[in-house]
């Protein structure tokens, strides 16, 4: 079995690349996974991924994330060769994400996202129907 689970933070913005042979959209970033431990005395560390997405997903990356975000990445790893101009066989090792997810625990100040969600909302004016403390509730 092959499957990746990470979250991380997005050390750059996603790249975008067409392939030659059929134009197919990929995007490529890194994500800095911090390790669960850190040694006593010492600064918590890192482990950088390269993240490869492909199609949609890679659209989506690529509109969606940006630099510093939190993001969650499903996905295989999967490794590849290539040769250089000068015959230098080059080896790397990348996550193919087959799913990604916002992780971030509040949005950006210029987000249409409510900063109070989740939060108890204060009574207007005009309602209905209010609680008040005093009140004995059937549940």
């Amino acid at each position: 079995m092959n499957k990746v689970i990470l979250m991380g933070r997005l050390t750059r913005d996603p790249e975008v690349r067409y392939t030659q042979t059929n134009n197919t959209l990929v995007a490529s970033f890194s994500l800095a996974v911090n390790r669960r431990f850190v040694a006593q005395g010492q600064e918590r560390q890192a482990d950088f991924f390269n993240i490869v997405a492909w199609s949609k997903l890679g659209e989506f990356c690529s509109k969606y994330f940006k630099k510093g975000q939190q993001v969650g990445i499903i996905g295989r790893l999967q490794t590849r060769t290539w040769d250089d101009d000068q015959g230098t066989k080059h080896y790397v090792t990348e996550v193919v994400a087959e799913e990604a997810y916002f992780a971030d625990s509040k949005r950006d100040a210029d987000s249409t996202f409510d900063n109070n969600f989740g939060s108890i909302p204060a009574t207007s004016t005009g309602s209905d129907f209010e609680v008040t403390p005093s009140d004995d509730l059937p549940f």
